[in-house]
């Protein structure tokens, strides 16, 4: 495995993540407790261990992907790419925030927090895969 394997490692785990919100959004509807603590918590490593490859990554290489669509795509992709770029931004402490609420035994407060937590996550989560898609797959720069 290379730097240049990453992009693909990072968009694997906002997959991951974005699965086991998912999941723990499930369970908590089921009212399984514990169950969607260990998905929440499960989440909560898989994405930071995408912080962890994401910062290796653009440390290291310092690259910056072109983006090869054009047209309407374009317009698309560049909306999608800013508010993911601004909500990853502003998920950081909504995630430690609703998690230390949690793990504090303050449900009250964590359910307050988590309403506006998760769905900001799980955007996050579904347009970093997306992203990667765009990039990478769909649409890649021409050499």
């Amino acid at each position: 495995m290379t730097f240049h394997d990453l992009p693909a490692v990072n968009a694997t785990l906002n997959g991951a993540a974005g699965i086991l919100l998912t999941v723990g959004f499930v369970l908590i509807k089921r009212k399984r407790v514990v169950a969607h603590r260990a998905a929440m918590l499960a989440a909560f490593g898989v994405s930071v261990a995408f912080l962890a490859c994401y910062l290796t990554y653009h440390l290291q290489t310092g690259a910056r992907t072109p983006f090869g669509g054009t047209g309407v795509i374009r317009t698309v992709y560049f909306t999608m790419l800013i508010s993911h770029i601004l909500l990853a931004l502003v998920i950081v402490p909504l995630i430690l925030t609703t998690l230390a609420f949690a793990l504090r035994g303050r449900f009250d407060r964590h359910r307050a927090w988590a309403r506006w937590t998760f769905p900001l996550w799980y955007y996050v989560s579904v347009t970093g895969v997306l992203v990667y898609f765009f990039l990478y797959q769909w649409w890649p720069a021409q050499s």
